[in-house]
């Protein structure tokens, strides 16, 4: 069964890469409109970026058989 979630892992990675450039992009916004604060947007796209590194480490290791 190895590589049975490559392919799904490949697509998370995507999404989380465009993530990350959302992110930056909200940053680079506030920062050339004078803001001094995180935007909300910034800090709710780092979170889900966050969570889909997880998936993508949680599809990385082997299966755990222990039920």
């Amino acid at each position: 069964m190895a590589g049975e979630f490559d392919e799904l892992r490949g697509r998370l990675e995507m999404i989380a890469e465009e993530l990350a450039d959302l992110a930056i992009s909200r940053l680079r916004d506030s920062i050339d409109a004078g803001g001094t604060e995180y935007p909300v947007d910034e800090r709710r796209l780092t979170r889900a970026r966050r969570a889909v590194e997880k998936a993508i480490t949680l599809l990385r290791e082997p299966d755990d058989n222990d039920f």
